[in-house]
């Protein structure tokens, strides 16, 4: 089966034009192994079939790279690590701190770190809305997390002033983005994924200057 994934990663990577060395392709494929040996244990994602893992999981959380802003972001409601910890093992420059309130999911997250030795990811089992962290971020990102307007209320002490959000979606949550646009800058962007025939967006949202 890791001789299929490398081959869908590879194709994928190329597909949506995202320079991911060879070593970082690996943490990736081991990341993968890890999710699906978790998987049969215990109930971290709904994906349960090797062939469409690698779209669904890998591609699907590295489609919102070259979105992200700033050194410091926070994944809310991470789950399984997705997206945080795909974008971490591409751009170890950047910090990623990712939240859940499901202690399987937590410890699953913190056994990747150790042993794919991810250094720029933290985890934190809390509730968002009573998260203190001792920094804000630029970039908050949630995949399946919460409505919009919920997003935005729980996690708005956490942004820092030139921050946005960003909440990966499928079909365009018109009636959500409706009940904010008077009062943020909001822009909606087509996400690309290889292997994935669905509707793929990313709304992003920033307060108005």
């Amino acid at each position: 089966m890791r001789e299929l994934w490398q081959e869908q990663l590879a194709g994928g990577l190329a597909e949506m034009a995202l320079t991911v060395s060879p070593a970082q392709q690996a943490l990736l494929l081991d990341y993968l192994q890890l999710l699906q040996k978790w998987n049969q244990a215990f109930n971290l994602t709904a994906v349960r079939d090797p062939k469409i893992m690698v779209s669904r999981q890998l591609l699907d959380s590295l489609s919102i790279h070259s979105l992200l802003r700033g050194e410091r972001v926070l994944d809310v409601g991470s789950g399984a690590g997705l997206p945080g910890i795909p974008l971490a093992i591409i751009d170890p420059e950047r910090r990623f701190t990712l939240i859940d309130t499901n202690g399987k999911k937590t410890r699953f997250m913190r056994q990747v770190k150790l042993e794919l030795g991810l250094e720029n990811i933290q985890v934190e089992q809390t509730r968002v809305e009573t998260y203190e962290a001792r920094y804000s971020f630029r970039t908050i990102v949630s995949r399946a997390f919460s409505s919009l307007p919920l997003m935005l209320e729980l996690t708005r002490h956490l942004l820092s002033e030139e921050g946005c959000w960003l909440a990966m979606k499928g079909v365009v949550p018109m009636q959500e983005i409706d009940a904010l646009k008077n009062t943020l800058r909001i822009h909606v962007h087509a996400l690309q994924v290889p292997g994935e025939a669905g509707q793929r967006h990313a709304v992003e949202l920033c307060p108005a200057a």
